[in-house]
């Protein structure tokens, strides 16, 4: 790429950015000096449990729209045409199941970390496992996330590549450590405004230039752009309406169901129906941002044509023409292309601060608490402080390493995708099984993991090593939410099989392929190491869905098949809430004689919550 297309800043583009970094570190400012202070770590790390649905809702949404999907989806859609939109179709049971079923469990049980819930279900190790992974998935993930939009804003603008890269590592660094949740919830709200505000004035104007939305439609039409409902049942296929609208629905379990950084959005919200109407709201916003992009990629089309900037050689990569074909529109209008960077550094700046909130949430939780149980909470919640600037300067060294991969950067983001599925394997073999145990639950995730990478590692080998000509197919760099870019070549000549077939399956089964080899594989394990009872387990960890399956059968049938779980049992006096135990005894966890007298006393109380779930008591105020 030479120069001379080059595009630069004005100096009201450069202002327009500063204000979103100021307005971002002045919310964590006023969080800082507001309200508790984030004196306490229930405070700082759970926003006091006393969020409201909208703020809550539109962070659900920012989290994952990161700047790798703002200058994706269009690529995608511009490359392959619109068979990426039926990506929608996923939302619906996507948001329907975590509403439903997640968010009920991990809300009624007072988390605080999703990873209490794999302790509480099967054993200590089981939750450490879980948290190293979750770190290790979020810690590779955030250095790309801030790197990859600064890489193709220098390439394209000139802009100052690590001058950037370290504006908003330190600005989401500062706003997260000092506002806490709270902070990172409402800069979400900001920066998601933003973020729609840079993509509509792109579209509007890219439309008008074309000639209207009609002249766009008709272009994209007569350029095979619009495609039609593919239902061809071939896994092997990248995009089809089975790819994306089931595989899909695996994808957003793993980012709307378990993932921290998304549940702890609900454990802030005041009550769990405003926890589930948050969800419930995530669906309108998510079919607007997809449409968006969508809409971005046919006006690209509209203007270039099969000619791209890539082609052309004004671009080196997919994510770089979405930024030279904004800067290309919006030349003769100072400010709108700093409006646009502003959505672009929003979605990169509302991803990493929720990194760093979740991660610094994890360790504390997870790996500090349970060892130093006498800590003070003034000390927990500096800690807490310090683990999320912490975790801000680690971010920043990964984007550094980012920098040196090179081709592998596609690989490093890919791993979030791989890491996704075999975690949500392993809540759902806890939550929907019974009879699993700690031992099935441990080899299931390892399993799942091995075969995540194995496929995913596979897969990017095979393409790498590929002959330079396979059937004219770009490789393209999807922005899908965050999986993003583990992208599969499509051959249809000869037809792959044996494991190179497992190497060339759609990057969008990835999710629902890895957890259900953790389920499998769990369950045989638990058979053949002894499969727990539903006396061994603790009350509120089971979802009774075998229950209400097999709602035809004989109660002692289903006794025998485990199936009446204690979430099945609905006390009298307590419709509202279906969860709780009925039978103090079907807790088979060994509790002392102070802790059972506890239990009765607020038992006759009609408490909330089970006393004794483990060793320890989770109440309302334990963080």
């Amino acid at each position: 790429m030479g120069d001379v297309v080059q595009m630069h800043f004005s100096t009201v583009d450069y202002v327009i950015f500063v204000v979103l970094l100021v307005a971002s570190a002045g919310i964590g400012l006023y969080y800082a000096f507001s309200g508790g202070r984030q004196r306490t770590t229930q405070e700082f790390l759970l926003a006091d449990r006393s969020m409201r649905c909208l703020p809550v809702s539109l962070s659900l949404l920012a989290t994952f729209q990161s700047a790798v999907a703002i200058l994706g989806a269009p690529s995608e859609i511009y490359t392959h045409g619109t068979q990426y939109w039926f990506l929608g179709c996923s939302y619906f049971l996507g948001l329907l199941i975590p509403a439903h079923i997640f968010i009920p469990v991990f809300y009624r049980l007072r988390l605080s970390s999703a990873y209490e819930y794999l302790e509480l279900r099967f054993s200590k190790s089981v939750r450490i496992c879980g948290t190293v992974t979750f770190i290790f998935q979020m810690v590779i993930y955030m250095g790309v996330v801030l790197y990859a939009p600064a890489l193709a804003l220098n390439a394209v603008t000139g802009f100052d590549l690590w001058g950037a890269v370290l504006a908003m590592g330190l600005v989401s660094t500062l706003y997260t450590a000092l506002g806490g949740l709270k902070a990172v919830i409402w800069t979400d709200v900001f920066q998601t405004i933003v973020m729609f505000a840079g993509q509509l004035a792109v579209i509007v104007v890219g439309t008008h230039q074309a000639g209207g939305i009609a002249e766009v439609w008709r272009k994209a039409q007569n350029g095979s752009r619009i495609s039609g409902l593919d239902l061809n049942p071939d896994p092997l296929e990248r995009h089809t309406f089975w790819t994306l609208g089931v595989g899909g629905v695996f994808l957003m379990l793993a980012l709307y169901g378990v993932n921290q950084a998304q549940v702890q959005r609900y454990l802030s919200s005041r009550t769990e129906k405003e926890a589930i109407m948050s969800c419930y709201a995530v669906f309108p916003c998510q079919q607007i941002v997809l449409t968006l992009g969508c809409l971005m990629g046919l006006v690209m089309f509209a203007r270039y044509g099969e000619e791209s900037p890539l082609d052309k050689g004004y671009v080196k990569t997919n994510d770089q023409m979405v930024l030279y074909f904004v800067m290309d529109v919006l030349r003769d209008l100072p400010g709108l292309p700093g409006l646009f960077v502003a959505c672009l550094f929003s979605g990169a700046l509302s991803t990493i601060s929720s990194a760093f909130n979740s991660l610094a949430t994890v360790t504390m939780e997870d790996l500090i608490k349970p060892h130093v149980p006498a800590m003070t909470e003034a000390r927990a919640t500096l800690l807490s402080k310090m683990l999320a600037i912490g975790y801000g300067f680690v971010c920043l060294a990964m984007a550094y390493i980012a920098s040196l991969m090179g081709s592998v950067l596609q690989a490093a983001l890919s791993i979030f995708g791989m890491v996704g599925g075999p975690l949500l394997g392993v809540f759902c073999l806890g939550m929907f099984f019974p009879w699993a145990n700690s031992t099935g639950a441990l080899v299931g995730l390892a399993s799942g993991l091995v075969m995540a990478f194995w496929i995913g590692i596979g897969s990017f080998v095979s393409r790498m090593s590929a002959p330079p000509v396979i059937n004219g197919t770009l490789i393209p760099d999807v922005g899908n939410m965050t999986t993003a870019v583990m992208t599969t070549l499509m051959t249809t000549k000869p037809r792959p099989s044996g494991v190179q077939a497992l190497y060339s399956l759609s990057y969008m089964w990835y999710s629902a392929h890895n957890s259900t080899t953790v389920v499998v594989v769990g369950l045989l394990v638990s058979f053949l190491t002894g499969p727990w009872k539903e006396k061994d387990l603790n009350p509120g960890t089971i979802y009774p869905v075998l229950g209400n399956l097999l709602f035809f059968l004989p109660e002692r049938y289903r006794e025998k098949l485990c199936c009446v779980t204690p979430l099945g049992e609905k006390p009298k006096g307590l419709d509202h809430k279906p969860y709780q135990m009925a039978q103090k005894k079907s807790n088979g966890v060994a509790c002392t004689k102070e802790e059972d007298k506890i239990r009765e006393e607020e038992e006759e109380q009609i408490t909330a919550q089970p006393t004794c779930n483990l060793a320890h008591t989770v109440q309302e105020t334990a963080l």
